[in-house]
């Protein structure tokens, strides 16, 4: 795949193509039918969601699978753990992203987290309603969908996010990059509140632990 002008190298592996980008339609076991959830109400769910892990099933743009186990803190951080074969690691924080290849024995490749639309999740303070960060909001089959951008950076790509209602939940999120990229990351059941220990988001201690 060719990287565009700019664009972090990331983009070139197939675990970071989670983190930045598309959509192969996965059903969803949904309610009756539901009005659109109002960007408050998405606003104030999001910050609610200190700590989160749930497993994950992600739909890369080739059309190829990886399944994981995710786990989040706010804000700034997140870790994907690939299940075998792959078996590789994305951990964010300290706002550097990095990428452990499992079959290799060099450094992780790291990049600034804002330079993915993941980052709007993460953020300390999200309010979807800020001017230009919204550039779609409708109700489709029962869920609500919110495509948001960095309205400083719109160039960085956009973030999908699927909501259902009753209570509100956030279900997949669908990201696309800066050359057009599309990745899915659809979210089983999220188990919230937990204690995550920061050395599960620490990219220093990662990198010590593999160079053993």
């Amino acid at each position: 795949m060719r990287r565009s002008p700019g664009a972090p190298s990331f983009i070139t592996m197939k675990p970071m193509r989670l983190i930045l980008a598309p959509l192969a339609f996965l059903a969803l076991a949904l309610p009756a039918a539901a009005e659109k959830i109002p960007l408050s109400a998405l606003s104030s769910y999001l910050n609610g969601l200190s700590t989160a892990e749930a497993d994950f099933t992600q739909v890369n743009a080739d059309g190829s699978v990886s399944t994981g186990r995710i786990f989040i803190k706010r804000p700034g951080r997140v870790r994907f753990e690939y299940a075998p074969p792959e078996k590789s690691l994305v951990v964010a924080g300290g706002g550097q992203v990095a990428i452990f290849d499992a079959k290799s024995n060099q450094p992780p490749e790291q990049y600034p987290l804002s330079r993915t639309p993941l980052s709007l999740i993460l953020a300390q303070d999200i309010d979807l309603g800020r001017a230009k960060m919204v550039v779609g909001h409708r109700e489709d089959k029962n869920t609500t969908r919110v495509v948001a951008q960095d309205p400083a950076h719109p160039e960085y790509g956009t973030i999908e996010m699927v909501f259902t209602a009753n209570p509100v939940a956030l279900r997949q999120w669908v990201i696309t990059d800066d050359a057009g990229n599309q990745t899915t990351v659809i979210l089983g059941a999220m188990a919230q509140g937990r204690n995550l220990p920061a050395s599960l988001f620490s990219i220093q201690s990662e990198a010590a632990k593999r160079s053993r």
